[in-house]
């Protein structure tokens, strides 16, 4: 063989190692992406919020407080994170925040509640007397102004009136009464996280969740600021959607890390405990 044949042959067998080299450098490059995401949907699915067998998951965000302490940073916050973690969001504003909204929750299947309303401590009445008693539990607020005569159907206790302050218009309030015997459905291990004050000050309304359906219930001790809650769930979320950690964990961890709220010393807590 001549010496310019050979040079020829020379330089295709190099040409061709360099382009085997890249194609190899490229394939090596698009393993590693496919490494990365399986790895981010397994810390989901470790997570407990990403279930790989079902379809999209669905998230609410339910802000009756957007009628007094609106926070739209906090909305397109929390809808980034989820949205980001592969769920569908559904935004109720305070308007929207119903009777019958709060009725047909179980109906919408959705894996995560996100419940920024306005909440406290109510004492029970009694159905036969129509007295209040000394067991307590944590109503909900609506934003549907509160009249007597809308709901004839409901048996006292389930609704009732909630206000901001003595004397201010009334909403309808839902307690754990109305949870159990009125929604409509069952959730299907749905999250729920109450930002609202004294969530888990008295157990009641977060067990009517759990004995409906719910995985956890996520709440407050104490009365909480907006602001405070505002920043602890957007921390929990983070957590548990970009960090994958057990709820328990998640908890704990936003608990330790934002605090105790400083003006009322409430503290992040979830039921079950350890759940």
């Amino acid at each position: 063989m001549s010496r310019r044949r050979q040079k020829k042959r020379s330089q295709r067998d190099e040409l061709r190692r360099r382009k085997g080299g890249r194609l190899r450098k490229a394939a090596a490059a698009l393993v590693g992406v496919a490494l990365l995401c399986t790895a981010l949907a397994a810390g989901l699915v470790l997570s407990g919020l990403v279930d790989s067998d079902s379809g999209p998951r669905k998230a609410a965000i339910v802000d009756q407080l957007d009628l007094t302490q609106p926070n739209p940073d906090f909305v397109a916050s929390a809808t980034s994170i989820l949205e980001q973690a592969g769920y569908t969001v559904d935004y109720f504003p305070g308007e929207q925040v119903t009777v019958d909204l709060y009725r047909n929750l179980p109906t919408h299947d959705y894996d995560l509640i996100i419940l920024r309303v306005h909440s406290g401590i109510s004492e029970e009445t009694d159905v036969t007397t129509g007295e209040k008693t000394k067991r307590e539990y944590v109503a909900l607020f609506s934003g549907e102004p509160y009249r007597q005569d809308k709901y004839p159907q409901e048996p006292i206790g389930r609704l009732g009136k909630a206000e901001y302050y003595e004397g201010a218009p009334p909403l309808f309030g839902v307690g754990p009464d109305f949870i159990t015997y009125s929604m409509r459905g069952s959730f299907d291990k749905t999250l729920i996280v109450l930002m609202g004050c004294d969530g888990l000050r008295s157990p009641r309304t977060g067990q009517a969740f759990l004995d409906k359906g719910a995985s956890a219930f996520v709440g407050w001790s104490e009365s909480v600021s907006a602001s405070h809650s505002d920043a602890a769930t957007l921390r929990l979320l983070e957590k548990l959607l970009v960090n994958g950690l057990p709820l328990a964990d998640a908890v704990a961890q936003t608990a330790a890390e934002v605090g105790r709220d400083p003006s009322y010393g409430a503290e992040l807590r979830v039921l079950p405990d350890g759940g």
